[in-house]
């Protein structure tokens, strides 16, 4: 079970072909784009979370 966590909304310009691409993606896996948004900025978070702490301890 998720649990929903506060929502803020929060607005920003995207590539117009990112946006097509993400659309599609939402449909094929039966996602809504703010959930495959949430799902790509929690993993981008976390790939520069290891890289500054691998840079740190180097």
């Amino acid at each position: 079970m998720r649990i929903m966590a506060a929502k803020k909304v929060f607005s920003t310009s995207i590539d117009l072909n990112a946006i097509k691409a993400l659309k599609h993606l939402a449909v094929d896996t039966d996602k809504s784009l703010g959930r495959l948004l949430e799902e790509a900025i929690s993993d981008l978070v976390e790939k520069y979370r290891k890289e500054l702490k691998n840079d740190s301890n180097a």
